[in-house]
């Protein structure tokens, strides 16, 4: 019984877990903060901060943020960071997730930064000048990555530019919910599964010291995280399983959709970010699939590969527009968003996450495995 600790940079986590980061407020300060009081490390996603404490920023008739300096609001990710701090109560660690894809990314990065993140968790992208926006800050830098190349190439050029590496990486396999870092047709392959990506990536890690790998994508359970560690990885970053947590910080529709869900409820489809993207079977993606489009125009100009909504118009939907509706319970019209597991969590109900690290670490019965 039990996991040995993860130690990442000057981070020392006594649970070898990473909270997935999940936007848009799906993990902000509540869910963050009451996973590192367990020891381990809470994330929270700087997507769509603006709409966590609307007071703060400027909004059009629907309630949108206008432009990516409300939409990624400075202010609000400094409460957010700060309240997830006080929530921890100085254990753990509280990291933010920070997509290379929004508008302002390097801004984003220095607000978490000086807002006193312990770390930066950044993919959607390949973070190859993420040390230059944390200059003058003591904090991890965690990227994200799909595949043994790209972790070459970032610590190939963080070595040349900036003169250090990586404190660990993320290793995200194609069962993950949300954004894939994979073709679509390749998320169902073999080769492309994380049992097969992570021995190259280990591999490629040792070239670089003492470089922790994590596992992400399909982690369920204390035997999975077992069996990763046993393999190589140094610790996991599970998302899904923490969204049926009293301390969730999305609605309870949102848990509700969860725990009803079929396995053939959950499918990948194409967003306008431009990678595929792993959601629920709700109304609007059903609406979706079969040609329906609701896009309203881009007030918020989120996500540099939208090119200001051309993307969101040719695809059929602004991204931060329904995940948002989800975040705020709208079940006809928001996205919601689900790891391939998501399933299980039917024989799970909602725990705590007190419960949900018990379970994880292999001191409590996992009934999502009964």
């Amino acid at each position: 019984m039990g996991l040995p600790k993860l130690t990442i940079g000057k981070i020392t986590l006594d649970v070898p877990i990473i909270q997935g980061g999940m936007g848009v407020g799906i993990s902000w300060e509540n869910l963050a903060g009451a996973v590192a009081k367990e020891g381990a490390m809470g994330v929270v996603s700087a997507v769509g901060t603006g709409y966590r404490f609307p007071e703060l920023v400027k909004k059009d008739k629907f309630g949108r943020p206008i432009g990516p300096e409300n939409t990624h609001s400075r202010e609000a990710l400094k409460r957010i960071i700060q309240k997830a701090k006080e929530l921890s109560q100085g254990r753990g660690a509280i990291g933010v997730n920070v997509l290379c894809a929004i508008t302002d990314y390097p801004r984003v990065v220095r607000d978490a930064a000086e807002a006193g993140a312990d770390a930066i968790i950044s993919g959607a992208g390949l973070p190859l000048k993420l040390p230059e926006y944390v200059k003058g800050f003591d904090i991890a830098l965690i990227p994200i990555v799909s595949s043994a190349r790209a972790l070459k190439l970032i610590c190939q050029t963080w070595e040349k530019r900036y003169q250090r590496l990586p404190d660990a990486v993320v290793l995200e396999g194609p069962l993950s919910g949300g954004h894939q870092g994979f073709h679509k047709e390749d998320c169902f392959k073999k080769e492309y599964q994380l049992e097969s990506l992570l021995p190259e990536v280990l591999e490629e890690a040792k070239n670089w010291g003492d470089l922790k790998v994590i596992v992400a994508g399909g982690v369920w359970s204390y035997q999975d995280i077992k069996k990763y560690l046993e393999l190589g990885a140094s610790g996991v970053q599970i998302a899904t399983r923490f969204i049926c947590t009293y301390e969730y910080d999305a609605p309870q529709i949102y848990k509700e959709i969860l725990l009803r869900l079929n396995p053939e409820d959950i499918i990948l489809i194409n967003s306008p970010v431009g990678y595929p993207l792993r959601v629920v079977k709700t109304p609007f993606v059903e609406k979706f699939l079969a040609g329906y489009r609701d896009f309203k125009g881009c007030v918020s100009n989120c996500l540099t590969p939208c090119k200001k909504g051309e993307k969101a118009s040719q695809v059929g939907f602004c991204i931060a527009e329904k995940l948002s509706a989800a975040w705020m319970g709208n079940y006809e019209e928001g996205i919601f968003i689900s790891g391939t597991n998501g399933h299980l969590l039917k024989k799970q109900g909602i725990i705590s996450v007190k419960d949900l690290i018990a379970i994880l670490t292999g001191q409590k019965k996992d009934p999502t495995l009964q």
